[in-house]
C-alpha cells in the first residue's frame, strides 16, 4: 500500500492540529485539508488568516489541487478556516451527516435559521456512515467516531486515520465528553471502533496538551501504540472504568473561550453569516450556557 504524505500545521493558541493530506511526487496533485484554524482574537473579535495561508503557501509551493476541505466534527474551542481557504484554493467542503443533530441542538439557541441552513446544505458534500470517497490516489473512509460530540467522525485515507477529538496522543487519552449530547460511553466504543485498525496504521490527532514539561507537541502515533499505552483508554480498561473516570473528570469543567463564536461559524462552514449594514456580528446568549 503506497502511503499518503501528511503535513501538519500547530496552531499554539488552540493548541490545533490541521493536516494536508497529498501523495508526493505523484501526477495526481489532489489533496485533502483536514480540520483548518481561522485566527479569532475574542477580546477584539478581529480575524486574522495566518494559520490558514501558511496552509494555502504550502499547497501551491507543492503544486497540489484542493480536492476537500474536511472537518472531523463541529469545532467548540477554534473557528474553522474551511471557508476562506475554499475562497482561495476552491475545493469541497464536507462532514458527516451527524452535523444535523448539532444543528437542531445550537440553532434555536442562536437563532440563526436565516444564514444557517439546518439540512446541512451549507457544506458542499455530507458523508453517510461509512461512505467510501478518494483523495487523490488514495481510497479513504468515512468512521464515525462519536462521543467528544454526537457528530465526531474519523477519516482513514490510506494507513492514516484522522480521528479529530474522539483521541488524542497516549498520554493525553481522550477529549471531553461533556458537551451537548457528547457520552463518555460511545467514546469508549469509538475506541474499541478505531483499535480494530491494523497496528502499524498511523493515527493523526486533533489536539495536543502535552504534560507539563514533558515534551513539544507532537501529532502522530500508531493504533498499536494506542492500544498498549493510552492512560484512558488501553487494551485492559473496561468500560465502566473509563466512563466512570471520564465522566468525574469532565464534571465542572469551563466552557472554552471560544465555543458561542466557534459554534456559531463553524456550523455555517466557517462563514460568519448575513450582514447588517455591511457590518457581521457573533451572538452571545446570556445566562443560557
Amino acid at each position: 500500500m503506497k502511503k499518503p504524505d501528511v503535513r501538519g500545521f500547530f496552531d499554539p493558541i488552540t493548541a490545533t492540529w490541521s493536516y494536508v493530506v497529498y501523495a508526493d511526487g505523484e501526477t495526481d496533485t489532489r489533496c485533502a485539508i483536514i480540520d483548518s484554524v481561522l485566527d479569532y482574537d475574542i477580546y477584539s473579535s478581529r480575524v486574522k488568516t495566518e494559520s490558514a495561508d501558511r496552509i494555502i503557501d504550502f499547497i501551491k509551493k507543492k503544486g497540489l489541487e484542493v480536492e476537500w476541505i474536511l472537518e472531523t466534527h463541529i469545532h467548540a474551542d477554534h473557528l474553522t478556516g474551511s471557508a476562506y481557504i475554499k475562497e482561495k484554493l476552491d475545493g469541497k467542503t464536507a462532514i458527516s451527516k451527524h452535523i444535523l443533530k448539532v444543528l437542531k441542538t445550537w440553532e434555536p439557541l442562536f437563532h440563526n435559521e436565516e444564514d444557517t441552513p439546518l439540512n446541512g446544505s451549507q457544506f458542499d458534500h455530507i458523508f453517510e456512515d461509512d461512505e467510501i470517497f478518494t483523495v487523490g490516489p488514495f481510497e479513504a473512509r468515512i468512521i464515525y467516531t462519536p462521543g467528544h460530540t454526537p457528530s465526531d467522525t474519523s477519516y482513514l485515507i490510506g494507513d492514516a486515520v484522522f480521528v479529530g477529538d474522539a483521541m488524542f496522543l497516549p498520554d493525553v487519552g481522550t477529549g471531553r465528553c461533556d458537551f451537548p449530547d457528547g457520552s463518555a460511553e460511545d467514546s469508549y466504543r469509538s475506541s474499541r471502533k478505531l483499535f480494530k485498525l491494523p497496528e502499524s496504521y498511523r493515527m493523526y490527532v486533533g489536539h495536543d496538551y502535552p504534560p507539563k514539561g514533558t515534551r513539544s507537541p507532537e501529532c502522530m502515533t500508531s493504533i498499536a501504540e494506542q492500544k498498549h499505552r493510552n492512560i484512558r483508554v488501553h487494551e485492559g480498561i473496561s468500560k465502566e472504568d473509563y466512563v466512570t473516570k471520564r465522566n468525574n473528570d469532565d464534571k465542572g469543567k469551563a466552557v472554552p473561550k471560544l465555543l458561542l463564536p466557534s459554534i456559531q461559524v463553524n456550523l455555517r462552514a466557517g462563514k460568519f453569516g448575513k450582514k447588517m449594514d455591511g457590518v457581521q456580528y457573533i451572538k452571545l446568549p446570556i445566562d443560557k450556557i
